[in-house]
């Protein structure tokens, strides 16, 4: 055997035995992550937000700047090894601190979003809506404005032949997480809402009603009264006025036609036209004035059935209900004495 290939084989054997240590040592060096442990703290736990597209490089960085594990090039390598990779999503976790590593792969890839309670109380308007998720940083205000307004954006909700979603914005307490919410996604959530409640309370019919007039007519009644109790009264009071043909004469709807309300409602605001002004149009306002919650829905499906035709505030959060002008005109007197536009009047 010639001298060099003697030596190329030794080469190649001492080349192969290096590999093989190589990857052993390599091996070794990996798997000794799997025990290396987290630093601990008083909490127990901490929180990571994870934005969409992070590599898995930079994730490790996150999870070590939240003190959940140590910053070491290995992780990249394990989480690919391993598969946790490809489970690793955008979003805002709480994991647990002083585990290991691997257990903490394991739990981001496998743990729920942070969720947060966000409450939409009833009665509110649209922008008044945007502004609550606006200013938690849910959404972008203007862009939510804008949806609601948004033709093929409506059609594709389903919620029929409406120019706008005011009305249609169901006030629930509604849990959001973080990186998976935006105006879209939060618009659609509400609608979802507001369609449940309609097809649970419509079982029985609309009457002759419309769906839109039913809504205009229950966020009349929201606006009206925050008495749970009075809602059917409220609304026993417009169904009957509607059949002799008397105008309704809501306030809020007056304050909602009006831009840049100053909070007192003058003489001269209920005399000035718009489509809302329901001491001057014979009918039901244009659309709805606030988005109406379940109790004053269910009012308009279940109105009382009394033959009261007027109400007044007792400054109590309660009013009082009348079946003439004259009783209503005392009422006014006895209740509202302070009140610079009297109700008289304005009839």
């Amino acid at each position: 055997m010639k001298l060099y290939e003697f030596i190329s084989r030794r080469a190649a054997r001492w080349a192969a035995l290096l590999c093989v240590f190589s990857a052993l040592a390599f091996a070794g060096w990996l798997m000794s992550y799997q025990e290396l442990s987290g630093p601990e703290s008083d909490s127990g736990s901490e929180v990571v937000l994870i934005p969409h597209g992070t590599s898995v490089a930079h994730i490790g960085h996150i999870l070590a700047q939240a003190r959940l594990i140590h910053e070491d090039i290995r992780f990249p390598l394990y989480a690919k090894l391993a598969g946790y990779s490809k489970k690793f999503r955008a979003g805002e976790f709480r994991l647990g601190t002083g585990q290991s590593a691997v257990l903490v792969m394991r739990e981001l890839a496998a743990a729920p979003q942070i969720q947060y309670p966000v409450t939409i109380p009833e009665g509110l308007r649209a922008e008044e809506i945007a502004r609550i998720f606006a200013d938690g940083g849910w959404c972008d205000y203007d862009e939510f404005l804008r949806l609601i307004h948004d033709p093929d954006f409506i059609e594709s909700l389903g919620i029929g032949p409406v120019k706008s979603l005011e009305g249609y914005l169901y006030p629930e307490t509604y849990y959001l997480a973080r990186l998976s919410t935006d105006s879209r996604s939060l618009i659609r959530n509400m609608v979802h809402h507001f369609q449940k409640v309609w097809t649970e309370l419509s079982r029985e019919g609309t009457g002759k009603l419309e769906r839109q007039e039913v809504v205009i007519l229950a966020s009349m009644v929201e606006k009206e009264t925050a008495n749970p109790v009075e809602r059917p009264l409220i609304a026993s009071v417009f169904f009957n006025r509607m059949k002799l043909g008397m105008r309704l004469q809501s306030d809020p709807t007056v304050v909602y036609g009006i831009r840049n309300y100053s909070g007192t409602l003058t003489k001269e605001d209920l005399q000035r036209y718009t489509p809302y002004n329901t001491y001057l149009i014979p009918a039901l306002p244009a659309a709805p004035i606030c988005n109406p919650g379940r109790d004053s829905l269910r009012a308009v499906f279940h109105p009382a059935k009394e033959g009261y035709l007027y109400f007044v505030s007792r400054n109590d959060g309660t009013h009082q209900f009348s079946k003439n002008l004259a009783e209503h005109n005392q009422a006014v007197q006895k209740y509202q004495k302070d009140r610079n536009i009297q109700e008289e009047g304005r009839r």
